[in-house]
């Protein structure tokens, strides 16, 4: 059997429901010990490393004609459903408006460069990664709960509740997408380069849009969010972005493979 028999066999044997674990979406018992104290309020220390964390990206983005309204901590982290694949999701919140007219390429800027940040650094709190995301104040976010890092106070307070998840349709739906992402690794192993393009956005666009759908109707618990998860957390979401850009890549070069 050659590396390519190999691969595929791989892709085959992760893609297949019963392979994928859905063990880390359990509830916990608590809000994380090592970020939360005894009164639910956030530990000091790592309040003001995360709110000049914030202050400092958002100072090297130069649009100090822009009121940064509030700094939250959201996520896993900031309710019941924590775990070791958690991150710190530290959102900037800012009005979209205020910076330009033009919503869709503010929000395609600002979401770049946040990635960008987010590659090049790895800031870690209590062993967890720091990501920064730049919020519009009128976007709907959907958390179990949401912290002002900025004011020191539960902007929604977390819950804590047994959902009933069902864990059978998680990984069959997070194993159809994982199936969409395998054929755009396939077409470029193949040299389709333009073919995998479409296919990346595509899947890009079907995945953004069916966890949205999954927020809306049924929030962070819903099936279609927990999928996303998966795909985030074994690694295919970033398999995707690298396909789309290799791709693209490719499709632009001369005399190249």
């Amino acid at each position: 059997m050659n590396l390519t028999e190999e691969w595929k066999r791989y892709l085959e044997e992760l893609a297949d429901p019963e392979n994928i674990d859905v063990s880390s979406f359990e509830v916990q018992e608590t809000l994380h010990p090592e970020l939360w104290d005894a009164s639910q309020l956030l530990d000091e220390e790592i309040g003001d490393t995360l709110y000049d964390i914030a202050k400092e990206y958002f100072k090297n983005l130069d649009l100090n004609w822009v009121e940064l309204i509030d700094v939250t901590l959201t996520g896993s982290l900031a309710n019941y459903t924590w775990s070791q694949f958690s991150d710190i999701d530290l959102h900037l919140i800012i009005d979209y408006k205020q910076v330009d007219e033009n919503q869709e390429l503010v929000a395609d800027y600002l979401r770049k460069s946040s990635s960008l940040w987010n590659r090049n650094h790895k800031i870690l709190i209590k062993g967890f990664e720091v990501e920064v995301y730049i919020q519009d104040s009128n976007e709907p976010h959907y958390s179990g709960g949401v912290y002002s890092v900025k004011n020191d106070q539960w902007i929604e307070t977390p819950n804590r509740e047994d959902p009933q998840i069902d864990f059978n349709n998680v990984k069959k739906k997070a194993a159809n997408m994982m199936d969409d992402i395998d054929e755009v690794l396939k077409l470029f192993t193949n040299k389709e380069y333009e073919q995998a393009l479409d296919e990346a956005e595509k899947a890009r666009l079907k995945i953004r849009k069916f966890r949205q759908s999954g927020l809306e109707r049924g929030g962070i618990f819903s099936v279609e969010n927990l999928a996303f998860k998966v795909l985030r957390r074994n690694g295919y979401l970033q398999k995707l972005s690298s396909a789309r850009i290799m791709s693209y890549d490719k499709t632009m070069s001369i005399n190249g493979d």
